[in-house]
């Protein structure tokens, strides 16, 4: 047996076992004294300062969620409507949406103690506004989808880097051991401009890209069991494969220098254990009647209209929401929920430019259905001041009208909400100008960078500290950018 090891292995890869096994293990111990090892260091001791989160849901409304039909309100839009849109400057539009100006398309209405004004279509958010930080002075650095969401979710408006999820995966570890650190519950329509680049891992290990679910389908988590044809599968001989694999797979990688090889066997191991704990995480049916009417699950309705209306909006994005909320439960610690998919017709995403009423209506109300119960439900069960939520788009919509009942693009200002997570409720910084165009103060807007670093924060993270060396750089998920945003925190 001895010999028959010895044999099987040349002088450089016994120098490479015995230096870089001491090596890794001095390594290791240096990453541990550091905080620096996600994997394996406690999570009290890779922190920068005490934390108050622990985890994090991102709520994103893909195609440009309009700022001024549900959050943001502008009287002077109402008394100007239907005349010249008059911006003062020179625009650039996106498409042709420099009409005349266009006042909100619902009424609104003040909710909670703080009397935040909110549209009539996202009411359902006035149970929970006292809970909700808004700010109305975002601003972006493109009017294209894809880079303005790579923008939100990345820190970057251009492919090759780690998403928000993935970041945080890294330098906080796992919560749990059966199930992933990132899911990412897309819409079921399809995926949003980017597809899975949005929840990529980059240059971070593998094993920190967001896993995809899709709650609604037969088969929730692609190739996790095996197809139904293939009688000739059970259990123990499932195992037995499985072993043998990660087996031959160990046996594979003690030849070859690749972390990418430890990262695939980790990923079946957890594959395996996910088969136990995802149906079981995923199983509405012993939720009771109160909580599904919550989340507006109780319309017993088996089909939907064609048309886009908002049972279905409701359905679909409580759904995710409650999904999202058992992941929590069970120590998911980080969870993108998807509402709008790429560029299609009828529209079935954010992106109004031909009829905000008609779009944003369903949407809207039930991505508010949806956020409302969540932040309810989270708060009786005393998960909220530990679970911080953030509400984004890639960009606004323009004050200005596109045919008479669209909106173009307006990535010079729009609105993010937070709420949970050790932050403050109730309040609203940033304003926008007059017409919702740009902020009010246009020397000192905020940036993604600014949001990105307040969660990391409020993760007991300092932004400037999470770095990565890759091509020669030190990058972090705030670039060289970002402060956090004292007014948020409570």
């Amino acid at each position: 047996m001895f010999s028959s090891s010895i044999s099987s292995i040349d002088r450089r890869q016994f120098l490479w076992s015995c230096g870089g096994g001491l090596g890794g293990i001095a390594l290791a111990t240096l990453l541990t004294e550091q905080g620096l090892l996600a994997e394996t260091t406690p999570e009290k001791n890779r922190l920068h300062h005490p934390a108050k989160a622990k985890r994090v849901v991102q709520l994103f409304m893909a195609g440009g969620a309009s700022h001024l039909d549900l959050f943001d309100f502008k009287p002077e839009l109402v008394k100007q409507h239907g005349k010249p849109s008059n911006f003062g400057e020179k625009v650039e539009a996106f498409q042709d949406g420099l009409g005349p100006w266009l006042k909100p398309l619902w009424e609104f209405r003040p909710y909670g103690q703080c009397g935040k004004l909110l549209s009539e279509t996202v009411a359902p958010l006035g149970e929970v506004v006292d809970h909700i930080a808004f700010v109305h002075n975002m601003v972006g650095k493109t009017g294209v989808h894809s880079q303005g969401t790579l923008l939100q979710t990345t820190g970057f408006n251009r492919p090759g880097f780690p998403s928000m999820g993935s970041w945080i995966s890294y330098g906080l570890g796992t919560l749990n051991q059966n199930l992933p650190t990132f899911v990412v519950l897309p819409d079921h329509r399809g995926l949003a401009s980017n597809g899975t680049k949005n929840w990529d891992s980059a240059f971070l290990p593998a094993s920190h890209q967001g896993t995809v679910i899709y709650p609604e389908n037969k088969t929730p988590i692609e190739d996790l069991f095996p197809d139904e044809k293939a009688k000739f599968i059970n259990p123990q001989s499932e195992k037995e494969t499985i072993d043998a694999l990660s087996k031959l797979n160990r046996e594979h990688a003690k030849s070859r220098r690749d972390d990418r090889l430890e990262v695939r066997i980790q990923s079946y191991e957890l594959a395996a254990k996910m088969q136990l704990a995802a149906p079981e995480a995923l199983d509405l049916s012993k939720e009771t009647k109160e909580t599904l009417k919550l989340y507006g699950l109780d319309h017993g309705k088996g089909t939907f209209d064609k048309e886009i209306n908002p049972i279905e909006e409701t359905d679909y994005f409580g759904r995710k929401c409650l999904i999202a909320r058992r992941l929590l439960e069970r120590g998911v610690r980080f969870v993108q929920i998807w509402s709008g998919n790429d560029n299609g017709f009828p529209r079935r995403n954010w992106d109004s430019h031909e009829d905000v009423k008609r779009d944003h209506g369903p949407l809207a109300y039930g991505m508010a259905r949806g956020a409302a119960a969540l932040i309810q439900d989270l708060k009786r069960l005393g998960m909220l001041d530990e679970t911080l939520i953030l509400w984004t788009t890639e960009f606004g919509r323009m004050p200005s009208s596109q045919g008479g009942k669209g909106r173009d693009h307006n990535p010079y200002c729009f609105t993010n909400w937070l709420c949970g997570g050790g932050g403050k409720g109730g309040i609203s910084i940033g304003p926008s100008d007059d017409f919702g165009y740009k902020p009010a103060d246009r020397k000192h807007p905020t940036e993604v960078y600014d949001i990105h670093a307040t969660i990391l924060h409020l993760l007991g993270i300092d932004h400037t500290k999470l770095t990565v060396r890759h091509n020669g750089i030190d990058r972090r998920l705030t670039d060289v950018h970002g402060h956090v945003i004292k007014e948020l925190l409570a």
